[in-house]
This record gives C-alpha cells, structure tokens and sequence, in this order.
C-alpha cells in the first residue's frame, strides 16, 4: 500500500490558510475602520478623557523648581497641548494631554470637585501614557496632591507641593521603573515621610499606549498591573522603606562595650615557634638553571629598528626642531629568529619558599561571642496598622522632566471602584490598543517575524505559536489557534491510520485450515512430505503397477 504524504500536510495547511486570511480582513478592518470616540458614562471622584472643556479643569504651573544640587533653577516653561496623537492613533476625534518640549520642566495640575477620602475604601489610580518619540530619559508618572486648609494654588504647583501618592513610569540611563510611593505622616510628630516600593516592576516604554493601574485595597495590600496584566502585589507594612512602623526597641545609645570584652573566638597560638629552618627571606621565583639559550637567538640583533623608510619631513628645522629621529619599527628579522637581544634565563618557583611565618590559629579561650548594646524601648515607637487610610486626596498633577516630547496621557480614573476602572479601561485602551499594535505591524514589518518563504516554514511558524501558547495555557490555545488544534488533531488522527495499515502489511499472512478428512494419502500438510521432500508413488501413463518403484532422495530419477 503506498501511502500520499501529501494529504495530512494540505489539511492542516488549508486551515492554516483559512484562518490567516481571516485574521488579515478582520486586521485591514481594524486598521481601515477606526471608532469615532465616544465620551464614557462611566462615573468616578475623578475621570479625564481631555474633552474640549479640558482647560477649563486643567491649569499650568509658573513656578521654579530649584536643584537639590547646585542651587540651579528651573522654571516649568514646558508647554502642554490636548491633541489627537500622531502616532498610530487608534480612536478617531480621541485627544489626549501631550508634553510638547523636549529637555524641559513641565507641570500641570486638576483639582478634583471634592477632596477623596479613601479611609476604608478601595483607592484605584489608573492611565494611559503613549511615548510617540520613544523615551531615553524622563518621567511620566502623576501624583494625587493632599488636600490643605488653603488649597492647592494650581499656578504654584511644583516640586514641593505635599502629595498623598506617586504613580507611574520612569526612565533614565540604568533606572526603569514604575513607581508607587506614598507620604505617610508620623502619629507622634505630624512629621511626613515618603515610603518607597523596595522592589518595583520595569516600566513598558511603547509608541503604543500603555496602561498603568495601582489598586490599594482598605487591607493594607496592593496591585500594580500593566496593560490590564498584574506585575507586583504587596501589602504597604511589609514592602516599603522606609518602613511604616518603627521597631519598638532600639540599640540603647548609652551603653558601651566593656574594654576587656573578647570578641575574636580565634587566637594565635603563644606556644608556637618559627621552625628553625623556615626561610622568610626565600624568592617566590629563581632561575630556571636547566633552561638554554635557544639556537638562533639573535643577541647582536636590536628589538626595534629606525625605520628605513621614514623620511625626515620638509618643514622639518634642525636648529629650532633639533635631530630628526626616524620613528623605530619591529626588527624583521626578530620575527623569524626565536628572539634577540640579550637572552636573560627565565624565572621557575622556588621550591624553597615558604613565605612569612605566623603562628597557628587556636580557639580564643577568653572569647565571649559578639556585643551588641543592650535594647530599650524606642520612645519614638508608634504603630499604624492602617496606612491605607491615605491623607486627603485635593488634586491631580503632572510634575515631570523629560528628555523627548510628545508624550501622551489621556483617560485618567481616580476612585474607588475596580470593577469601573476595569470597564472604562475596556471601552478605551481595550479599543485603541489591538488598532495601534497592527498599525505598528504594518509599518515596521521587518519587526515581526519574517514571512515564511515555505510551505513547511508557515506550517512550522503557525504550530510553534500554537506549542508557546499551550504550554501556559492549553484551552488559551485552543481558542487563540482552533485551527492549528484541528490540524494537529487531523494529523494525530491520520498518524494513527498509517500506523494500524504498517502494523497488518508487517503481521505475517495466516495459514490455511487443514483438512480434517481421515484419509491414508499424503497430504501438503505431511510433516515427513515437507521435511524430506518425499515424493508421491510413481504412477506410469497415470496408471499403479504392482511393480512400481518408490522414488527417493537416493534413487536417480529414471531418463
């Protein structure tokens, strides 16, 4: 049975095909189609989607920032536009908040209609930032100002205006990160303290828009996640330094190690003497007295040589110059010669040397193990046990320096509902991400993976998208690449059939039945017929005669 190969790779091929122009016409909709942009209805303490009414919430800083180093000052002269992005846009009419300057202070700030209390309630901090030129060295992180007694003056906003909590991405030479700090004010002193994320997830810097969500939960713990995708979990008494709480003793500063206390458990032994023939003057390395000079080796021949071809230049001026000296070049004929020069003998280790004595180590019998100062009660201790209960949230700003331009924020969710947050997430990022990914596809093709130049290379690139996909996650396969699960699963099934028709050309034929008729003639199946070839009684012009003769394997056949 011959078997055509052909058939399993044309099934799986013909689904390959389906499915890939599939999912181009539904990517040139995408593209082609984009949604008109839709204000959400979304409700929260505060929601931004930049509409035409932006600049009546939204008001720039004239303040000066001054340098911790140097004393240098700064003002916010960075300029800030709402505009549609210029790279890959994916909503029609959808503008967003845009850093215009390049190497320059910006800063911007919202008030909210009515300071956020966040005590015993779930605190969702949530944005969108599109680096359009890439981002080198900046930052693009917000920060929700506390609420004071005077308010938050807008045109004064800066560096040193208090904030509750900063969030969002920053990079600059070795630092990627995205950072989660918050004030937290001293119990005891009404001193406020920043609490930095000991160990922060990589900022994701994309032309494509990216989503940065932070959830504190009234439990003291917290979510960060990214493009709707969790990156770190913690909770704000175990994961911040400094930490919340101080310790409750501390090393009492009063108390002083006593001079005749032992802390080396090891000492040299008194005991112990330099043996008499322990050399401390010994060389490392001598002579090797065994070593010879190596026939060939050029002693009356320099290393370096003038060089036979410089010539001394023009303008060269012996008297205000003085003697030119021609440059010096590898001696040509050192190169084939084993060396020249004086041959000196080369160094060997002394096997004498023993280097400097010292005495053997032996326990320290007045050892008394490591001090340390006693502790007492640290009269500055204080518990809060609920940081999460955050100071008074007034407004949100922008306070950023940033090497490139253009960078974009839009649909900005503070408020206390994740299940709204995830939502509003979904009517805007969910939209515009999946139309900018195939525009960047579309333009930069050679970023992706290269189109396949065979049969076997695109069945190959289809399966290994499959086999990634399904070692995470087997049913996430199925879904994203039901085509390739039929196929596989087609060519299982075939694999099987070829293997059962192998196994029965291979199985050895079955002999038929004997016959069970009683007789006294020879049969086919006589054993002593097979084995001596024993022929049949010779029967003459087809007839039996008496005297007929038995032919054998010693009786000649008769001519």
């Amino acid at each position: 049975m011959k078997y055509n190969f052909r058939i399993p790779a044309l099934f799986i091929v013909s689904a390959l095909v389906v499915s890939t122009c599939a999912d181009s016409s539904e990517s040139t909709t995408i593209v082609d189609e984009k949604p008109e942009f839709k204000p959400t209805k979304i409700k929260a303490p505060f929601l931004e989607q930049f509409t035409s009414d932006w600049s009546s919430r939204w008001s720039p800083s004239s303040a000066t920032k001054e340098t911790k180093e140097g004393g240098e000052t700064f003002s916010y002269v960075g300029k800030w536009e709402v505009e549609e992005p210029h790279v890959y846009p994916g909503i029609k009419d959808d503008k967003g908040l845009i850093m215009k300057s390049a190497a320059a202070h910006h800063a911007i700030s919202a008030r909210l209609e009515k300071p956020l209390d966040n005590k015993d309630k779930t605190l969702v901090i949530q944005y969108e930032v599109k680096f359009q030129d890439g981002l080198e060295c900046g930052g693009a992180y917000l920060k929700l100002l506390t609420e004071s007694e005077k308010g938050i003056q807008a045109v004064e906003f800066s560096d040193k205006t208090p904030y509750t909590i900063m969030f969002g991405p920053d990079k600059c030479g070795s630092t990627n990160k995205v950072h989660f700090i918050f004030r937290h004010k001293n119990p005891l002193t009404g001193v406020y303290e920043e609490k930095h994320l000991k160990s922060t997830p990589s900022a994701t810097i994309s032309k494509l828009s990216t989503l940065y969500s932070l959830i504190v939960r009234p439990n003291n713990t917290f979510e960060i996640r990214v493009n709707n995708e969790s990156v770190k979990t913690g909770g704000l008494l175990e994961d911040f330094t400094p930490s919340v709480n101080p310790p409750k003793e501390i090393d009492d500063p009063n108390d002083k190690k006593p001079e005749d206390w032992v802390d080396d458990p090891k000492m040299a032994d008194p005991d112990a003497k330099k043996p008499d023939d322990w050399d401390e003057d010994a060389p490392y390395e001598i002579p090797d007295e065994d070593a010879k000079k190596p026939e060939g080796w050029l002693d009356d021949e320099p290393l370096n040589i003038p060089d036979p071809e410089a010539k001394k230049p023009a303008d060269w001026d012996d008297v205000e110059d003085g003697d030119w000296i021609p440059p010096s070049v590898p001696n040509p004929k050192c190169e084939e010669a084993p060396g020249c020069g004086k041959w000196e003998r080369p160094n060997k280790r002394n096997p004498d040397y023993k280097g400097k004595w010292y005495p053997p180590q032996i326990d320290n019998p007045k050892y008394k193990g490591p001090w340390a100062p006693r502790k007492i009660p640290n009269p500055d201790f204080f518990e809060d046990l609920t940081p999460s209960k955050f100071e008074k949230i007034g407004a949100i700003g922008f306070e950023l320096w940033t090497m490139q331009s253009n960078i974009l924020f839009d649909n900005i969710y503070i408020g206390h509902s994740e299940e709204d947050a995830r939502e509003f997430a979904e009517e805007t990022w969910g939209v515009k991400h999946s139309i900018e990914k195939a525009a960047e596809a579309a333009e930069f093709p050679e970023t992706q993976d290269e189109t396949p130049s065979s049969l076997f290379e695109t069945i190959q690139k289809h399966v290994n998208e499959f086999l990634e996909i399904f070692y995470d996650d087997p049913l996430e396969a199925f879904k994203e690449k039901p085509e390739v699960a039929a196929g596989l699963g087609g060519l299982v099934v075939i694999l099987f059939l070829l293997l059962g028709v192998l196994l029965n050309l291979l199985s050895p034929p079955k002999k038929a039945s004997a016959s069970h008729k009683k007789t006294d003639e020879p049969t086919p199946d006589d054993e002593d017929a097979d084995n001596k070839g024993d022929a049949s009684a010779s029967k003459d012009d087809g007839s039996e005669g008496k005297g007929a003769k038995k032919r054998t394997a010693k009786t000649p056949r008769d001519t």
